[in-house]
């Protein structure tokens, strides 16, 4: 029996809460998304496990906390050795194509995909390691508040550049999939850049709403009143003492609806070329994304905290040949992808070998499934791991540092209460912090994590002196093979290039 293709497709920082798929009041236009949904699994509680782009990808293709693999930033080197599903699945038969952005660090920018079609939008060098050595110290290659203040309406960026790019490559490879290797199955990933800011979009999507339309965040709290990582955040943004004008963060928040609706357009172009090239029937779709945004809420922005605006992703499988159409109200996290494509593979996960994830089979066929999220994040903001668990109706959040935060996140959707210092949750608190003490040793995880800072600077001031080798993936492209060519028969050539052929 041939197995199923399967499309895996990612948007960057589109935080689940604002989206229709679980917000009914969500003025958010996403019509191609939301038919996959009614059609597909969804799932109403999935979380990244380090809220910040390359953290969370790696530790989604590899089924790894990102403490197990290094990743402990955007600038982490992600080693080669380390599985992933791309890996797996290439080891099953499959081709295994990467179109878009992944965040690679490091030498090896294929990670198992036998083929990348676009380069990544960001650097796979050094460049931009935490520095714990000196916490306050603002890097000037964070994020501030330009994409904010300059957020409206656009032409061009070169975030379109990309997403463009990617979607055009996506496409034509599924083309050549049905035209030159049709009995081969492929897990094709199209992984694109927006909503992630900066906070524009073409007039076209701008347009798709008012500023009626737009909600303002739903709290805002005084940076006085902010716990410790949050009034970091405030500084690493430079928002701190620098309030934001309310048209600006309404322009900011118009610009990001209309950003998703850009990526459910493009969802739809790849949708129409399964279905074009007959491979909706035998396709798994599976949509995700990286960590969320939060757009204001709280008077923060971007990402790099455990909130739920940060912190949650949308996540959905499409194949209702195979599953039901239903939701799943349990947590489950992007860590538990690999095990989950792997199956979907018809094929097991290696034993003996480091897996943090679980499969989402029982879910997806409802048959129950584990409800428990496990996340870390050791870079921007931070001066130590800042570790969380999510289960049940809880949600725990822990630093040895930082005083530890508790919320019931079914009772208190906001996170307005943190219910650590109340005497009627002592007990949830203690046995939080048991588990999570014995789970974590988090002077180890310190450790290695400054140490890995301290190694990569070094490093990447060595690589800026002297001859540049970049490490950026480079797309090759053999013109020769391409289009009319005078060693290529036309009439066969004409032949093999047209779908179906006549």
């Amino acid at each position: 029996m041939k197995r199923p293709n399967i499309l895996f497709i990612m948007a960057d920082q589109m935080a689940a809460p604002l989206l229709p798929l679980h917000d009914a009041n969500s003025p958010i236009k996403i019509p191609n998304l939301q038919r996959l949904a009614a059609e597909g699994v969804l799932f109403d509680s999935a979380y990244c496990n380090s809220p910040l782009c390359a953290p969370s990808r790696f530790t989604l293709v590899s089924g790894q906390l990102p403490s197990q693999i290094g990743a402990y930033d955007n600038a982490a080197d992600f080693p080669a050795d380390v599985p992933t599903y791309a890996h797996y699945l290439r080891r099953l038969g499959y081709r295994t194509a990467l179109s878009g952005k992944m965040h690679f660090c490091g030498p090896d920018q294929l990670h198992g995909y036998e083929e990348r079609l676009t380069s990544d939008i960001y650097p796979a060098d050094y460049g931009w390691a935490v520095n714990w050595d000196e916490p306050d110290v603002r890097a000037s290659w964070y994020h501030n508040m330009s994409s904010v203040l300059q957020a409206g309406p656009c032409v061009r960026t070169n975030q379109l550049d990309f997403d463009e790019e990617v979607v055009f490559k996506a496409q034509q490879y599924l083309y050549d999939h049905v035209r030159v290797t049709p009995d081969q199955p492929f897990c094709l990933t199209v992984s694109m850049t927006h909503p992630h800011d900066p906070y524009t979009i073409p007039e076209e999507y701008w347009n798709r709403y008012s500023d009626e339309d737009i909600p303002l965040p739903q709290q805002v709290i005084d940076q006085a009143e902010q716990d410790p990582h949050s009034q970091r955040l405030l500084k690493v943004i430079d928002l701190w003492d620098k309030p934001l004008p309310e048209h600006k963060i309404r322009d900011a928040r118009r610009a990001y609806f209309g950003a998703c609706s850009y990526i459910d357009d493009n969802i739809g172009k790849l949708l129409k070329t399964l279905k074009d090239c007959k491979l909706a029937d035998d396709t798994i779709i599976v949509f995700s994304g990286d960590h969320g945004d939060m757009l204001g809420e709280r008077g923060l922005w971007y990402k790099m905290h455990w909130f739920e605006m940060a912190a949650r992703v949308p996540l959905l499988v499409h194949a209702p040949a195979r599953f039901a159409a239903h939701r799943v109200s349990q947590s489950v996290s992007t860590v538990d992808l690999l095990p989950t494509l792997v199956e979907l593979a018809g094929g097991q996960v290696e034993p003996g070998l480091a897996l943090d994830g679980r499969s989402l089979l029982p879910h997806l066929q409802g048959n129950g499934g584990h409800d428990e999220v496990l996340g870390e994040y050791m870079a921007e903001g931070t001066t130590s791991p800042l570790m969380m668990i999510r289960r049940g109706e809880w949600k725990f959040v822990y630093s040895e540092e930082d005083p530890l935060l508790l919320f019931n996140v079914a009772n208190d959707p906001q996170e307005r209460e943190n219910l650590a210092a109340s005497p009627d949750h002592r007990e949830q608190l203690e046995a939080f912090l048991a588990e999570a003490r014995s789970r974590w040793d988090m002077a180890a995880i310190h450790g290695a994590t400054l140490a890995s800072q301290r190694r990569r600077r070094l490093v990447a001031e060595a690589l800026t002196q002297g001859k540049l080798k970049s490490w950026d993936h480079q797309p090759l492209v053999d013109a020769s093979e391409q289009y009319m060519r005078n060693h290529i028969d036309l009439d066969d050539l004409e032949r093999r290039a047209r779908f179906p052929q006549p």
